[in-house]
């Protein structure tokens, strides 16, 4: 009798799989279209560059869309002469909606969300419109203003945030909040006394604009809180351009004439305007899209801790461009401002971990 071979001596033969546990076969899981699609997508820039040289090309970019703004609005409203603040300000509406009309519908950078009620629809037009009153004031009082003046101004956004939120929501912070906010006014205060170019309109429009920004924050707050009205930040934008843009339009055709007629003759005789108004409407929307790439890319906190950073250099950068003459003492009323604004947003900081 010739004695059978068993199936894992025998050579040149596939082998038998003896146990169960052998028999257990670890296939990896086909990914599907969307996830292909999301990491082609994905392996374009990163797939070039680290993650940390993106970020840094990200901040970059941040930092020079919000003071190119800054820089092109004072150089059109003071210099150049082109004085319409509010059909400025409609052009910047209307190329962020037309921005983020393509970036949402074409290239899908967030996905689309639509306005699900009449009530959710009232509530995007108010922030509209508070949206537009803080940034004509913002952009008519850099017409009267040196940019590092009205930075210093802007700095005291905590303070108006604060006090919008005591009325509004009769929400209280801790002590150490409040203490953190006197440093802040008391900068300002400084600052405004030794201001060579002081101007009491520019002053109260950049007050205004600072009280716009922290009204809408407070009020967004309160108004898009359940989980079916909140949007995201760039579709926010989409919905709130084109309101703030019809918003304006009657203010700029009472106050500012036939604006439209006038840019049109003078651009047909100076090509450079255009390219002003063109590069100037498409930075103010890289504003907007520099601002959630930042925050997705690091983190709100970052942005807040940029945010502090970018009034200093902004001012600085201002006065190497546009030398308008500054002091030791409007130099101090600022650095005062943007430490307590630090102070302040540490002591918020600790706050939370607190309450937590």
């Amino acid at each position: 009798m010739v004695e059978a071979q068993s199936w894992t001596t025998r050579r040149g033969s596939n082998p038998r799989l003896e146990s169960p546990q052998d028999q257990v076969l670890d296939m990896p899981v086909t990914p599907t279209a969307e996830i292909r699609q999301q990491q082609y997508s994905n392996g374009g820039i990163t797939s070039l560059v680290s993650p940390n040289v993106l970020t840094a090309l990200i901040i970059a970019s941040w930092y020079c869309s919000n003071i190119g703004v800054l820089l092109l609005n004072k150089y059109l409203l003071s210099f150049y002469g082109y004085r319409y603040p509010i059909f400025l300000t409609m052009l910047h509406m209307l190329s962020c909606a037309t921005y983020s009309l393509v970036a949402i519908k074409w290239l899908e950078i967030v996905p689309f969300q639509q306005i699900h009620s009449r009530k959710q629809f009232f509530k995007i037009l108010a922030l509209s419109a508070i949206f537009c009153f803080s940034v004509v004031c913002g952009n008519t009082s850099l017409r009267y203003l040196p940019i590092s003046f009205n930075q210093a101004i802007g700095a005291t956004t905590p303070f108006f945030t604060a006090i919008f939120a005591f009325v509004i929501t009769c929400k209280k912070e801790t002590a150490e909040v409040y203490l953190a906010l006197v440093p802040v006014v008391l900068g300002i205060v400084l600052a405004s006394n030794s201001e060579p170019l002081f101007h009491l309109f520019g002053f109260l429009m950049a007050l205004g604009s600072t009280a716009g920004r922290a009204l809408k924050s407070v009020v967004q707050g309160l108004l898009l809180t359940s989980e079916g009205e909140k949007l995201h930040s760039m579709n926010l934008l989409l919905y709130m351009a084109p309101m703030a843009a019809m918003i304006l339009l009657p203010f700029t055709l009472y106050i500012e004439g036939n604006v439209a007629g006038i840019t049109v003759e003078k651009a047909k005789g100076d090509g450079f305007m255009v390219f002003l108004l063109v590069g100037n409407a498409t930075v103010a929307y890289l504003v907007n899209l520099t601002n959630f790439l930042v925050t997705k890319h690091t983190s709100a906190l970052t942005l807040q801790v940029l945010g502090n950073a970018k009034a200093a250099v902004a001012a600085v950068v201002s006065v190497l461009i546009f030398r308008n003459p500054v002091n030791i003492m409007g130099i101090t009323g600022f650095a005062v401002t943007v430490m307590g604004v630090v102070l302040y947003s540490e002591a918020m900081k600790r706050s939370k971990v607190t309450a937590h």
